[in-house]
């Protein structure tokens, strides 16, 4: 009989590439991972791994295996999660992603809220950008994930994932406080045509976001400073190098010398939680989904400029959590 752990070793050097990616994937040590490709290839009476080079290369065999390894894993999971389903217990390993300002703004009261009500829940975090969440929720590595889309950019999914909308969260644009604007109630994209913008990197989606809403404008955008870090952009506005977009959730506390300009119509991101469709009986997913949820509503309470629940805005296609 095929032991499922060396399976799952090779299913990791299947999907990372390498023996020591898989490694670390599985948190292991190479030579772990090794020892359990070894008895598998001895289980199986079959080469599975050949020098390629420095690295290795999976023989035809063990692509095979690997393909059977997928669907194996895949079938233990959805046990799993329908044995738990049918204890009812919010029990186990849940891993959590975020990206950042969601991973400061709402997570931790979540992850508060899920440790006192369910102390047998173990917990982990990461904080993670969006795309490498959606890799590592599909590969198996993550539980669940929080993420965003932008309206130019919306979220794709891969086969096998599930979403549900969280909130909306709107994006003001910060000024200097002597800005000839500062006392207007709201202001249009057009109103600031011309203007110098703090931006994040390229490629990421807040960068092709603003990008995106300037050059709608039929203004080329033009960008004199670019950082990860809202704090970051705050600071640079504060000093008068330019204008910033930045989402509610991310601003914190504004320093001196800045003013907040609301814009219409007003940018929106979406902030959604994501499972494995696999997993989605699990008590645990549908105890993290509504941590994460009843954040949201305590953020509403606790500050007055705090985003929006989504109400009457389209939805995405989204899945609700069984019995959730």
């Amino acid at each position: 009989m095929l032991d499922l752990n060396r399976l799952k070793a090779l299913h990791a050097v299947a999907v990372y590439g390498s023996v020591g990616a898989a490694a670390e994937a599985l948190m292991v040590t190479p030579s772990a991972i090794s020892q359990q490709l070894a008895k598998l290839e001895r289980e199986t009476g079959a080469v599975l791994i050949e020098r390629n080079g420095r690295g290795v290369k999976l023989t035809d065999a063990a692509g095979l295996l690997a393909e059977h390894a997928e669907r194996i894993l895949a079938l233990v999971e959805t046990a799993e999660a329908d044995f738990e389903a049918l204890r009812g217990a919010v029990v186990g390993k849940l891993t959590i992603a975020a990206f950042p300002t969601a991973a400061r703004g709402i997570v931790p009261r979540a992850l508060t809220m899920l440790k006192r009500q369910h102390p047998d829940l173990d917990l982990l975090l990461y904080e993670r950008e969006p795309e490498r969440q959606i890799r590592e929720l599909a590969r198996g590595d993550l539980d669940l994930a929080v993420l965003q889309d932008w309206l130019n950019r919306p979220m794709a999914l891969p086969e096998g994932l599930s979403r549900t909308a969280l909130f909306d969260d709107v994006a003001d644009v910060v000024v200097p406080a002597d800005h000839p604007l500062v006392k207007a109630d709201h202001v249009r994209l057009s109103d600031l045509a011309g203007e110098n913008w703090i931006s994040s990197a390229p490629g990421t989606v807040c960068h092709d976001f603003l990008m995106f809403l300037l050059r709608s404008e039929e203004r080329e955008p033009r960008i004199v400073a670019m950082a990860d870090e809202y704090p970051t952009h705050l600071a640079l506005v504060a000093e008068g190098h330019g204008c910033a977009l930045i989402p509610r959730l991310g601003r914190g506390p504004l320093p001196e010398g800045v003013a907040v300009l609301a814009v219409q119509p007003p940018p929106v991101r979406r902030i959604y939680a994501v499972w494995r469709s696999d997993a989605a009986r699990r008590p645990a997913i549908r105890a993290a989904v509504d941590a994460l949820r009843c954040s949201v509503d305590a953020l509403n309470i606790s500050a007055t400029d705090a985003p929006r629940p989504a109400t009457d805005a389209p939805r995405p296609a989204s899945a609700e959590l069984p019995g959730g």
